[in-house]
């Protein structure tokens, strides 16, 4: 297991590498295959591949399982900082958040299939590409697979140790502002932009920017908040101020709001149980970060999150993965798959 994280931290896979993530998904379609099951690539021309995958044999399956191939960190990341092991501990980029979930939940279908049980043909597994960015490419594919389950588990890391089962929902906005340049030393009153906060641009450090773009992250706790937060947004852009310059505004709420529901409540009893049985004590919690569980819930698909190994920092370079939680997650999901199925 060690071994394949390993090799999967050290490919660069931010968002936005397309190669890195397809080298990443091509590791990882021949590792399934070498066990029987079967990819279906869903080409994109910008982003990485997504990939859906699952056994030959399967017959409407039940249980779809999510665990994302892209991470936060840019090209040239891993030259850094590679793959690196002390005691209990690894490091390197996307080692939890979320490569080591690729490691378990592979061994979790070849611990089933070892075992002699069929729950291996009751899964359907989604590896998409664009999760940290909001899962807006993927969201298709997502919803469509979801559908046809009656569960949905996502292989996000555990936070403490911790099940997820209620998440905020957000969006994402971008807003370019079209202005014009000029000197900034000799004649900073003939250009026109905005110069303050976390912003993009300009084309040397003393012209006034003739273009620059803010990204702008949204969290919501309700419906009715993303409502009041996009109608104000659209809104404040709709117009500029400032004479000679021209707002352009994009992006909306990407992820609905994930709530407990009564069958996420009886999923979750379910897990605790058999983590009990190995002797975990599971706890569940709300995290203010988004995953894909927001949208198999808003699909109506009982959801939850976070069953992934442990550990903690992701998307910073301390990001670690507590080594022996590999093997009790792994177990803890194979029973999981093996429970659900049976019912």
């Amino acid at each position: 297991m060690l071994g394949l994280i390993e090799t999967l931290v050290n490919i660069d896979s931010g968002s936005y590498i397309k190669e890195g993530i397809d080298k990443v998904g091509n590791v990882l379609s021949g590792e399934y295959a070498k066990i029987g099951f079967e990819t279906e690539v869903h080409e994109q021309q910008k982003l990485g591949n997504n990939l859906l995958i699952r056994h030959p044999e399967a017959v409407n399956p039940e249980i779809l399982l999510i665990a994302h191939m892209d991470t936060v960190f840019g090209e040239g990341t891993v030259a850094g900082r590679p793959f690196s092991r002390e005691g209990d501990y690894a490091y390197g980029p996307g080692v939890i958040d979320m490569k080591a979930s690729h490691a378990t939940t592979l061994y979790a279908l070849k611990a089933l299939m070892e075992s002699g049980s069929e729950a291996f043909k009751n899964v359907e597994l989604v590896l998409n590409t664009d999760e940290e960015i909001g899962s807006i490419a993927s969201r298709e594919l997502i919803e469509q697979v979801a559908k046809t389950k009656k569960y949905a588990l996502i292989l996000e890391p555990a936070q403490n140790g911790h099940l997820v089962s209620e998440r905020k929902g957000g969006g994402k906005y971008f807003l370019k502002v079209h202005g014009k340049s000029a000197h900034a030393g000799i004649e900073p009153e003939n250009g026109i932009n905005v110069n303050v906060g976390l912003i993009s641009g300009g084309t040397s450090v003393n012209t006034i920017a003739p273009f620059a773009e803010a990204a702008i992250d949204v969290r919501i706790e309700t419906w009715e908040d993303g409502d009041t937060v996009d109608s104000a947004i659209k809104e404040i852009c709709s117009y500029s101020e400032i004479p000679g310059t021209r707002l352009e505004l994009t992006g909306n709420i990407t992820r609905p709001v994930w709530n407990l529901t009564a069958e996420a409540e009886a999923l979750i009893a379910i897990i605790t149980e058999e983590g009990q049985k190995n002797g975990l004590e599971l706890l569940h919690e709300k995290s203010g970060g988004g995953s894909d569980a927001n949208l198999t819930s808003f699909a109506g698909i009982p959801s939850i999150d976070g069953l992934g190994p442990v550990g903690a920092d992701a998307h910073q370079e301390s990001e670690y993965l507590y080594i022996p939680s590999l093997a009790e997650r792994t177990l803890l999901l194979a029973n999981v798959i093996e429970r659900l199925s049976s019912k």
